[in-house]
């Protein structure tokens, strides 16, 4: 394979688009490359083992750590063993099994630590408050009258801005 390009994004009708990186083979057909880890990636490192984690669950694609800083008791990090930068970059296969990994964990771990309830985040981007740029979902658990704050200021919708994000999204 040569001609490595790297991953872009672009804008298409209004959204962005994850151009994944491609090689072009010996007959001149583009292929699409899997990332797969990044060297000075912390992310990439515990996923792989490198860095000792209090690893709580893992398969093939996946490992599920202790926040070495956590916003509760129990604060959980699901990791992807390949490295993807946000959910944009990931394959849709993958992005729905982290969903089921999520609710496998938030499940078992409600039992033994006895919580109330269960906050499963996840940021994309800076302006998102994503700090660590590979992706990660938290499994925040909740307990009563416990000091995590996950708040938003409730703003209102127009109807002609409804109608504009239904006709574009609609538009595809």
């Amino acid at each position: 394979y040569t001609n490595l390009s790297s991953s872009v994004y672009h804008w298409e009708k209004g959204r962005h688009k994850y151009i994944p990186p491609t090689k072009t083979d010996k007959e001149g057909k583009k292929r699409k490359v899997r990332k797969m880890k990044k060297d000075n990636c912390i992310f990439c490192k515990i996923a792989a083992g490198q860095i000792p984690s209090a690893t709580i669950y893992e398969d093939a694609d996946f490992r599920v750590i202790l926040d070495i800083e956590p916003a509760s008791k129990g604060h959980a990090l699901i990791l992807p063993k390949e490295h993807y930068a946000n959910l944009y970059e990931m394959p849709d296969e993958l992005a729905a099994k982290v969903l089921v990994v999520a609710k496998q964990i938030i499940t078992k771990m409600t039992d033994i630590l006895g919580c109330d309830g269960y906050n499963v985040l996840q940021n994309n981007g800076e302006e998102a408050g994503q700090t660590v740029f590979h992706f990660h979902m938290h499994l925040i658990p909740r307990y009563k009258e416990d000091d995590v704050t996950i708040t938003w200021k409730h703003g209102s919708v127009s109807e002609e801005l409804k109608a504009e994000i239904l006709t574009k999204m609609n538009d595809k």
